[in-house]
């Protein structure tokens, strides 16, 4: 298993060293129910974004519409607002096939996210989904688990994993 896991994971590193970061002015992060891990991302991106004073269009949405117009849920609030991040007007919405056009990157947080943005995604955007923990450079893990019904360990542990993929993207974007 971890012998697949490595031949994916240099695979895809190779696909993000043959990309032209310079060209990449909108990403849009995904998960299933656009209310715990892509909220995460895109609060911990914006934030840490923001730091480094790099300006890009960013949005988180999910493969479901179950949470439309859901503020993200309160635990991966709870959790992100200690380590400083704001999910201020972020709330939940199912990706659309506009999304294909309108952002460059679409970061899904795990493999069963991506087959559901492939199916969506016309053929020709399909390069644009990547997972997002291919920029992790701190951790092993290719998928940002769902800690939904979990407790506060597993949205601690998105926050750490979401963290360390933001800061690997944003030096690909410096």
């Amino acid at each position: 298993m971890k012998n697949v896991k490595n031949r994916m994971s240099n695979t895809w590193k190779l696909v993000a060293k043959l990309m032209n970061y310079k060209e990449i002015n909108s990403i849009l992060f995904v998960c299933m129910g656009n209310i715990c891990r892509s909220p995460s991302a895109e609060a911990v991106f914006r934030h840490k974004m923001n730091e480094m004073d790099i300006s890009l269009i960013i949005d988180s949405a999910g493969t479901t519409g179950s949470h439309a117009r859901e503020k993200p849920d309160h635990r991966a609030q709870k959790i992100g607002n200690e380590r400083g991040y704001s999910f201020d007007k972020i709330k939940a919405r199912k990706v659309t096939v506009d999304d294909f056009t309108k952002f460059d990157m679409v970061l899904a947080m795990d493999e069963h996210n991506v087959e559901e943005l492939k199916k969506v995604a016309p053929e020709d955007q399909h390069e644009k989904i990547k997972l997002f923990l291919e920029y992790a450079e701190n951790f092993e893990e290719l998928e940002v688990p769902d800690p939904y019904y979990g407790g506060a360990r597993g949205f601690k542990f998105v926050l750490d994993l979401v963290e360390d993929a933001s800061d690997g993207l944003l030096k690909q974007l410096a």
